[in-house]
């Protein structure tokens, strides 16, 4: 009779950690669901029987539905599948694109040629796919006059109306008033 020996190691990949799955002998569980080597539903059955049915096959039982009633395992070669596992998260990471939030910051006295390099770079970021939070900040004695200058952030929005469409309209927050900007979906 072999006996094996697993350790497990928490591998963490830039702050994802690849969970731990329990294997062989750490499976607690009275009955399991099982599955077999190519896909096939074995059914459920003692831990004993289907820890016989991997050990015949010369693989591991791996708990891969742990919360399922009764928890689901699966006869493969462990690593491998850790393998395989790794794989398959590396390429969902590769496919998905982070959507970063750029500011781009007002005041309330600005010159139309400054408003417009303003705007220029809020294009770039808008056709990169980023969200642009614009914020109009208030100084002193420009803070009673907030609701007069409201009209540069709709300028702002005008000008970009092209690519761009209001997420959420501009609002008072503190001593400045934000406004979100998402691109146009096609």
């Amino acid at each position: 009779m072999d006996i094996h020996f697993f350790f497990c190691i928490t591998q963490t990949t830039e702050g994802t950690t690849i969970s731990d799955l329990m294997i062989n002998g750490e499976i607690r569980d009275k009955e399991v669901r099982v599955i077999g080597e190519n896909g096939e539903q074995l059914g459920i059955m003692p831990v004993k029987d289907a820890m016989k049915l991997a050990e015949e096959a010369g693989v591991d039982l791996v708990k891969i539905a742990p919360t399922a009633t009764p928890p689901v395992c699966r006869i493969v070669d462990y690593g491998k599948f850790k393998y395989e596992q790794m794989r398959k998260e590396k390429e969902a990471k590769k496919k998905q694109h982070v959507v970063e939030i750029k500011e781009i910051r007002l005041s309330p006295n600005i010159d139309t040629n400054d408003l417009n390099t303003k705007m220029a770079a809020a294009r770039k970021f808008l056709t990169k796919g980023d969200r642009v939070k614009v914020t109009l900040r208030f100084r002193g004695r420009e803070m009673a006059h907030m609701q007069t200058t409201k009209h540069i952030l709709d300028d702002f929005a005008e000008g970009l109306a092209d690519i761009a469409v209001i997420e959420k309209a501009p609002k008072v927050e503190g001593r400045s008033m934000t406004m979100f900007l998402t691109g146009k979906k096609n």
